[in-house]
């Protein structure tokens, strides 16, 4: 017999009131029913798919859209997915309709570091550091610097 708060009924309750915040991966939201039967957590978790109101996909795209806007890159945004239990099918078709020039978004993001301050050498390799946290590829990284040296 299972307790009150595991039923089904429960279960799906709690995962729609957790829904309606925001948009969670399917990993991450059976990470949060945890105290359930994992067949239960199965269960339910097929059937809000179903009904469309979970979806991996739409989750990664709207990681992908906020990641942007905080000035991250391609391989963060990627690794922050996948973290979060995304299929790799998923997180390329989400970067791919995100339709941005990375090289572009490199540029704003270093120009918003920078603030028009001048860039020696020391100051080239902290902002090539910093861009390389945020998630931009090296060769991208590198290709910008030796345009700004």
């Amino acid at each position: 017999m299972t307790a009150t708060g595991t039923t089904p009924r429960a279960i799906r309750a709690r995962a729609i009131r957790l829904l309606a915040r925001r948009e969670y991966s399917r990993h991450e939201l059976s990470r949060k029913l945890i105290d359930a039967e994992p067949q239960v957590i199965t269960t339910v978790l097929d059937q809000l798919q179903a009904e469309g109101l979970l979806s991996d996909q739409r989750f990664a795209e709207q990681m992908v859209h906020q990641r942007i806007q905080k000035g991250q890159g391609p391989l963060r945004i990627q690794a922050d997915l996948a973290a979060r239990g995304v299929d790799s099918t998923i997180i390329t078709a989400a970067l791919d309709t995100a339709n941005i020039d990375w090289a572009e978004q490199l540029a704003t993001v270093a120009a918003r570091k920078l603030q028009g301050a001048t860039c020696d050498r020391p100051a080239q390799a902290r902002l090539g550091r910093f861009l390389l946290t945020r998630g931009f590829p090296e060769s991208m990284v590198r290709r910008y610097l030796h345009q700004i040296h």
